[in-house]
């Protein structure tokens, strides 16, 4: 009679995983359930709100159904009549690109010195600097809008950038910072030791680096000043205002208008800010817009 094999005691069996893929955990699901829910809620309010403006200002008339019951392209016709739409474009491109052009100018060696310098009072420096992005405009844009009307420059492209740089240039600073502090030291100081001068470190090693941040900085500048209504409106006239100027105006200054006009003026606005977020991300992919060389 053959005797069973017995395995020795010392020796353990590997558990074999059970059949099948294992189920999540019951509170991941419900986590990935309440993020798919206000996302999805978040993109149809958002689908809601774009596409009523945009329906309503190809309507004839609109009251109490669910769809217009005839369309028309004439309110576009009436903006065009009632507003000089090419200076109203103009002015917004040239106020948005000279801004952010002379932000980032103006914004990348102060967050130079930020990022790479340690000194005293450079906390007090830095709450400086980010001072116009924590108080409302309206607090330092009156007395701001005064100065510029009494110099000569209310009333003009110039005084409408000039205001906005007031704003812009924290908000510059306060991107590129990080980009900067990024960047390890060391090559600058091995482009240094190599014999370059300050201006070929700064053309050769550093400005490459941080390219990704200044392209990011301008983009979201250049969004944020074609945004931008109180300060523009204290300083600009008829002949200066921007957009978003004119598409307050439309809402709220004396007179009656329709409706249907003043979501037309809102689709151009909405069409401008969306055509240079576009052309933006054709030369800067989202990728670019965080880079880390620094080593440990």
């Amino acid at each position: 009679m053959a005797q069973t094999p017995t395995l020795p005691a010392d020796l353990e069996l590997p558990v074999l995983p059970p059949r099948g893929k294992p189920r999540p955990p019951a509170r991941g699901i419900w986590g990935t359930v309440l993020f798919y829910v206000i996302i999805g809620f978040f993109t149809l309010n958002l689908i809601g709100l774009v596409g009523t403006v945009l329906v309503e200002s190809f309507s004839k008339s609109w009251f109490g159904t669910w769809l217009p019951q005839a369309f028309t392209g004439e309110w576009y016709t009436y903006l065009t009549d009632n507003h000089d739409m090419g200076q109203l474009l103009f002015n917004t491109l040239i106020v948005a690109i000279a801004t952010t052009v002379i932000a980032l100018v103006l914004g990348f060696p102060a967050a130079y010195v930020l990022a790479r310098k340690q000194f005293r009072m450079r906390a007090v420096l830095t709450g400086l600097y980010l001072l116009p992005m924590m108080v409302p405009p309206m607090a330092y844009g009156i007395p701001l809008a005064t100065v510029i009307i009494r110099v000569g420059l209310g009333g003009t492209l110039w005084g409408v950038i000039l205001i906005n740089l007031v704003p812009i240039i924290p908000f510059v600073i306060l991107i590129l910072a990080p980009f900067i502090e990024q960047v390890d030291t060391s090559l600058e100081s091995a482009s240094r030791m190599l014999g370059a001068s300050r201006w070929q470190t700064f053309r050769r090693v550093l400005l490459p680096l941080v390219i990704p941040g200044l392209l990011s900085a301008g983009m979201l500048a250049m969004v944020r000043t074609i945004a931008m209504f109180e300060l523009t409106f204290l300083v600009a006239d008829a002949r200066t205002q921007t957009l978003v100027v004119a598409l307050y105006a439309d809402a709220f200054s004396a007179g009656i208008r329709p409706t249907q006009a003043i979501s037309a003026m809102a689709v151009i606005y909405m069409l401008t800010t969306m055509s240079l977020l576009v052309v933006a991300l054709i030369f800067v992919k989202p990728t670019q817009f965080v880079v880390r060389i620094k080593t440990k």
